[in-house]
């Protein structure tokens, strides 16, 4: 954990001496507001002109809607400016929602695609493929729990009495969890069907509200800015645009390994659902909110596949 927090200290600290952003500092705050927006925005229209003439449009759309699911985590994390703690039925009823969502994303926007691409390409064999990429999902989710510094959800109830570097340690597993979820909605475009990648896209922006807030709400309670809080939650969320832009490059370069990436996809998702989500809803003993609030995220999710297909 020292080790990462000495990186990301020795990284800030080169930007801070940077001659660039040393200009930009001493700037007047409107010429310096202007400054940081145009770079970005120039930075912006480089970097999309270049997978839209890299990898076509979808590429882009795709990328764009990891992000914005991505953002959603910050949405969640917005109530904790104006409250310290919520109540445990709300929160486990927020959390078996994006179960729910979940689930049904995973059945019917990964699986069941998968395995008409997988006969498609390969007749007879697309459930064993995308069986095996579910595996292959649990088990790099697997990989990631022992090999890196983390908590898991259950950690939430009693995070606030606990040390900073606990927090952290949580803060570094939502972290983790959001990668492969960018890279489902990746996948989900890599096929070619907007309207399936779309609807994965809501479910993850749905199930990342909850863990905002969960980010958030620790962090307000040991004193955090407010503000400084839903911004760090946010940011877990945007390494969902990084496993997003992976995932639809590589289906979109490699059509071939769609079947095997949607199920790799679904097995990360059902990981997460499993390991973390449902045992963080009952943590306090059985919780009839958050199984009827799972069936209702489902069935949300399931009408809007149905809807928008």
């Amino acid at each position: 954990m020292a080790d990462i927090q000495d990186f990301f200290s020795k990284q800030f600290s080169r930007i801070q001496s940077n001659s660039n952003y040393l200009k930009i500092k001493a700037m007047p705050t409107p010429q310096k507001w202007a400054a940081i927006v145009g770079i970005f925005l120039i930075s912006q229209i480089i970097f999309f002109g270049f997978l839209y003439l890299a990898f076509g449009k979808i590429v882009v759309i795709g990328f764009m809607a990891s992000i914005l699911a991505g953002l959603a985590t910050g949405i969640g994390a917005l109530p904790a400016l104006f409250f310290k703690n919520i109540s445990d039925n709300l929160f486990n009823g927020l959390l078996g929602a994006a179960a729910g969502v979940m689930l049904a994303a995973t059945a019917f926007s990964l699986l069941m695609p998968g395995i008409e691409y997988g006969n498609a390409m390969w007749p007879g064999k697309g459930l064993w493929i995308v069986s095996l990429g579910m595996l292959l999902g649990a088990l790099f989710l697997h990989y990631s729990d022992k090999h890196l510094p983390h908590l898991h959800f259950d950690a939430v109830p009693d995070i606030k009495q606990d040390s900073l570097q606990k927090i952290w340690l949580f803060i570094i597993a939502i972290t983790i969890h959001n990668f492969p979820e960018g890279m489902t909605v990746g996948v989900s475009f890599g096929g070619g069907d907007i309207n399936n990648g779309i609807i994965l896209a809501i479910a993850i922006a749905l199930q990342n509200i909850p863990e905002g807030l969960a980010v958030a709400l620790p962090l307000v309670g040991l004193g955090y800015n407010k503000w400084k809080a839903v911004g760090i939650a946010t940011l877990t969320g945007l390494v969902e645009p990084i496993g997003g832009l992976l995932g639809i490059t590589m289906v979109t370069a490699f059509s071939s390994i769609l079947p095997i990436a949607m199920g790799f996809a679904a097995g990360a998702m059902l990981f997460v659902i499993s390991e973390e989500i449902i045992p963080e809803t009952h943590a306090k003993g059985r919780s009839r909110y958050a199984t009827f609030s799972l069936m209702i995220g489902f069935i949300i999710m399931m009408v809007l596949d149905n809807i928008l297909a």
